[in-house]
Order: C-alpha cells, then structure tokens, then sequence
C-alpha cells in the first residue's frame, strides 16, 4: 500500500495550533483548562470531525477522535499525545503525536486504506503538570492508576479544586467513569519529539522507545536554627541550608553512582527561608526528581538519599522529614508494537535507532492497559520545552508515515 504524507500540513496545523497561546509566539503557553486552551481543543475538534472521525470527550477532558474500523467490538488501536504546554516552551512537545498522528490517519484514509480494528486518536488532558502538580493526570486516569478521591482532592496554585476548574471548562460527570474498560485498546503507539541530542547527533531520522523511564518526585524539609549572619558562630550554627547543599550533593553522588547513564537525579526546586543575605537559613524545602528505566536501580538511589538524610540529620543536627509526592514504575514497551514500528521503517527504508525514553509521557500509563512503544522523531540540538524547539519538516514526515504504516499494520 502507498502512503503520502502531507508533511506540509502537520506544519501548517502545529502553526495554528500555536496560535492558541497566552503568550505571543514562538513562546507558548496553554496551561490546561485555561481559555488558550480550549481554543485550541476547539479547533483539533473541528478539524477531526472534518476529517471524518466520530470525537468524544469524558468528564476530565481527555479527546478521542474514532475513525471505525470494519469489526467495531474489535479492541482498538490507540495513538496520540497531548496539547497543553508549560509556560514559555516551545510548538512542538506533545503537538507533534497529535497533529503528526492525525495526518497519519488522513494518509491512510487518501490511500484507500480499510482498517478492521478501529483507529482512535487521544489528545490527553493535563500531561504536564504545571497546574495540578502532577503530571500525565488524563492517562493516569484512563489506566486507573490516580482514582477518582485522589484527583478530586488535587488543587491548583490559586486554591481550586480538579472538580470547580474541569466544570467551569464545561467538563461535567462523574470521574468514576473516566477509567477505560478492560480490553478497551489492543495497543498503543505515541509519536514524539526526542526531547533529547542522541537522534540528531548520530544522524539518525527515527528512535524506537523500548522502555519508558519513570520519575519518583520527593518533597524534602530541612529545619534548623536561624539566627543573625554575623553574631552565631560557625561551631554554634544549625544551618537549614548546608543540610540542604548537602542533600543535593548526595542525589547527584547517588544517580552518578549507579554506573547507568539511564539514571538521573535532579533537585529542581530550593525555597530558603528567610532568604536574606544577612540571615542564618532556618527552613529550606527542596524537590528532588530521581528516574531510571529499572526500578531497582532507581529504588536504590532513593535508599541512599534517605540513608544520607538521615547521617546528615545526626551530624548537623537538623530535622529533616522527606515525602514521596509519586514513584512510577518505568514500563517496557509492547513487543508487537515496537516490530510493527520497526517492520513500517523497514517497508520505508528509513533507519532508526532502539533507544530507552527518559523523559516520560502518556504511553508509561497507556502501558498499564495496552502493549505500548513510542516513535521518536530529531529535535534540534535536543532542546525542549524552550520557545526554540524545533522539528524539521522532513523530520515532521517521517515520523508520521512510519507512524501511519504500523497503526494500518497495527489495526489489521
């Protein structure tokens, strides 16, 4: 079967969808739920319903757009991503498995193609977690790993709940039925940027993702003494803030000890109190993000951060208390997704690289519920999340064509 993408439609559509901003382009910002937002969902509704799919949304938001096959009980074979972008990043993050996908199912349909199981397109709800602090909130949701208690309770920076800002977005239900039956989907597959160096720099045109790496994302208090800069002594000193330089040092230490280039520590986040040049820190909150493709291996390093909590308590004589704010597990991708992308860039002479995700995305929690693989497509010098993201268009076409070869041979 020949398939011809449109490669210049997915950028004229990721140009449009750009438009749909709080912020003048090339900076996005769609934060979920906002007005800039439901623009945007709005017009990916339009053009998927002018494309002849059948377009649901539940109660939280999440879209499904159905181009039905010819055995409609079928389970069908799901593809997508996500369009909500975190403040001042860029058009491509999420879009390109949306747009990109879409214009997949265009090429098959202009190809003449019929599928049997049905092919269902998912724009997720809130896969960054900029408003609710939680990230991949739709298909945790879809998978049942987030019940519906725990994301009634969440609430965003201006105090107000999952359940008032989804409602006055016009997304009404109960979020009991949110989560997919069993057997809903035979597979899922996700077109994304890299969001990384490795594909551009080897000059190489796609990634096969067999495993997803999953973050556990820590929230650590560090309490001390305060006091005067100049009248306590060194010897005297209860300093919140060494504790906490201390802290980041031993993640650092902990990731870089593993042996693994696929585990990675960060402390993201510092917020020192008081905060003044000429005041001895009494109390500093950090986050720490620590991932890793093997759960062991990421575990350990968690053990040995808290292990150096604990030592460096005792010697500085610090309270120091951490919470786990989530621990996913990684996910290892469908083995007959993963040969169905792998057999589509064969049929297209086009090389890829098998490579290991670590930033994670909607397909770890798609995982749960469907054999599941990604394709990653280059993004200039591995940047993302920055205005100056940046897909090349032959890159754009690629991805979708391979894409739209393993969801024909996918939904078969």
């Amino acid at each position: 079967m020949q398939i011809n993408v449109d490669g210049a439609r997915i950028v004229a559509d990721l140009e449009k969808l750009a438009t749909f901003s709080d912020t003048e382009s090339p900076v996005i910002t769609r934060i979920v739920y906002s007005e800039s937002d439901q623009r945007a969902r709005a017009w990916l509704k339009e053009e998927c319903i002018a494309s002849g799919l059948t377009v649901r949304e539940d109660a939280l938001g999440n879209m499904f757009a159905r181009w039905p096959g010819t055995d409609p009980a079928a389970p069908a074979v799901g593809t997508g991503s996500h369009i909500d972008a975190i403040p001042h990043s860029g058009r491509f993050d999420g879009t390109v498995g949306v747009l990109g996908a879409l214009e997949s199912i265009r090429a098959l349909q202009r190809g003449g193609f019929k599928p049997r199981r049905s092919i269902e397109l998912l724009a997720f709800i809130s896969e960054e977690p900029t408003r609710f602090g939680i990230g991949c909130l739709g298909s945790r949701m879809l998978c049942g790993s987030l019940t519906p208690e725990k994301a009634s309770a969440l609430k965003d920076r201006q105090d107000e709940s999952l359940d008032t800002v989804r409602h006055a977005a016009r997304f009404a239900g109960p979020l009991e039925k949110v989560q997919l039956p069993a057997g809903y989907y035979s597979s899922f597959v996700e077109l994304h940027i890299e969001q990384g160096p490795i594909l551009e720099k080897e000059n190489i045109p796609l990634g096969i993702v067999t495993s997803i790496a999953a973050p556990a994302a820590l929230r650590i208090l560090i309490e001390g003494d305060g006091g005067h800069a100049g009248a306590v002594l060194m010897s005297q000193r209860r300093d919140a803030f060494m504790g906490a330089a201390e802290i980041a040092l031993a993640v650092e230490a902990a990731a870089k000890g593993t042996g693994s280039v696929d585990t990675v520590g960060t402390c993201g986040l510092v917020e020192v109190f008081p905060g003044l040049a000429n005041s001895i820190p009494n109390k500093v909150k950090l986050e720490l993000d620590i991932r890793d493709s093997d759960l062991a291996r990421r575990d350990s390093v968690l053990q040995k951060v808290a292990h150096a909590c604990q030592e460096i308590a005792a010697r500085r004589k610090l309270q120091i208390t951490s919470t786990t704010l989530n621990a996913d597990a990684p996910a290892t991708c469908g083995t007959e997704v993963v040969s169905a992308l792998e057999s589509a860039c064969a049929e297209e002479k086009i090389a890829y690289k098998k490579m290991v995700s670590r930033a994670y995305h909607d397909s770890l929690f798609m995982s749960r519920i469907a054999p599941s693989a990604m394709l990653f497509i280059p993004c200039k010098n591995g940047v993302s999340h920055r205005p100056d993201e940046f897909a090349a268009p032959r890159d754009l076409g690629n991805g979708a064509l391979v894409l739209a070869r393993a969801l024909a041979t996918l939904a078969s």
